[in-house]
């Protein structure tokens, strides 16, 4: 997780919202926006007509025009197709670096259940051209069944000032749930040395704290998810989506905003409601053909996100929104 400051890209070919005309490929939804030396990737959801459904890579060398660049595995882990039965494409991964190696977190699970599981890949290089490409499967870092109140997609992971890593996550049931996590392995604290030896019959199960809880609109459906996480000037801020994605022009997905002074919250907005009471700032809805933006990631100061176009029957685009700041230190978008 890169902090997002004040805007420095040049980006060319700007609207007059200051977003940049982006061209090429842009089909992606739940963008994991990352840059390596003087190279945009994105990483996204994955399509399960194409390479098993596995996660998507595109690659930009100015910011502005995408190329398709191919997918992480040409198909999935085999433990992961056991574990979340039926599962088709792969979603919303999130890039991070840590020391040299980048740690890809990615969603495998079924549409509106909650069998899920948030899983890990490591690898030294974004770029599909490099020879040393080569995405290695790191397992699960936590997996939902019915019988638990949260849903374990959706990862969003950022390090605190004291190098402890963290991982927002979830969908809809309980809302954004967070788990700590530890390096170099990637894992959720307490698990890399690996679960018990369930054959030997003294092992007792590893028992892990309940995941905290930083945000929840109190009724159902519970229409919250895509945690990403930021800090800016000693403050953390959480940005999620709400409402209903996927909809294509029908999507009623928004962006919106909660403050904290710990990464851990409590999250309010600029209301001071919190963010556990249905609170959150809109930053980013609906306006015109632009339908429905969501599925937001940070990196250098631009925010990638997904959203429907109405002038392509409602096809999912890459949208890039520099993130500024105003003199009260909330996030401003301005598409």
């Amino acid at each position: 997780m890169l902090a997002a400051g004040v805007l420095t890209l040049a980006l060319a070919g700007c609207a007059g919202g200051g977003a940049p005309e982006l061209t090429g490929d842009l089909m992606t939804h739940d963008p994991a926006l990352a840059k390596q030396g003087d190279t945009w990737f994105v990483y996204s959801t994955g399509n399960q007509t194409v390479a098993n459904g596995n996660i998507q890579v595109r690659s930009s060398t100015d910011g502005t025009t995408w190329r398709y660049a191919g997918e992480v595995w040409d198909t999935k882990p085999e433990w992961l197709r056991e574990q979340v039965k039926g599962v088709t494409n792969l979603w919303a991964p999130e890039l991070v670096e840590h020391d040299g190696t980048w740690y890809l977190y990615y969603s495998a699970s079924t549409f509106g259940k909650n069998t899920s599981v948030i899983a890990l890949a490591t690898n030294t290089t974004l770029d599909p051209d490099d020879p040393a490409y080569e995405w290695v499967d790191r397992g699960p870092v936590i997996a939902s069944t019915p019988a638990d109140d949260f849903n374990a997609i959706d990862p969003g992971v950022a390090t605190d000032d004291d190098g402890t890593p963290w991982m927002a996550f979830g969908s809809f049931w309980s809302g954004i749930r967070m788990v700590e996590l530890e390096w170099p392995s990637g894992l959720r604290a307490g698990t890399a040395a690996g679960h018990p030896d369930a054959s030997e019959p003294d092992a007792e199960p590893l028992r892990l704290a309940e995941p905290l809880r930083l945000a929840d609109r109190g009724a159902p459906p519970n229409a919250i998810e895509a945690p990403y996480l930021v800090e800016h000037d000693g403050d953390w801020f959480l940005f999620v989506s709400r409402d209903s994605c996927c909809r294509a022009a029908e999507s009623t997905y928004k962006i919106a905003v909660g403050r904290a002074s710990d990464i851990t919250g409590p999250y309010v907005d600029r209301d001071g409601v919190p963010l556990l009471e249905d609170g959150g700032t809109i930053l980013a809805e609906t306006d015109g053909s632009r339908i429905g933006p969501g599925g937001q990631s940070v990196a250098d100061g631009m925010m990638a996100l997904h959203y429907y176009d109405g002038d392509l029957n409602g096809q999912f685009q890459l949208a890039l929104v520099p993130l500024e700041w105003d003199a009260d230190g909330w996030p401003v978008l301005r598409w």
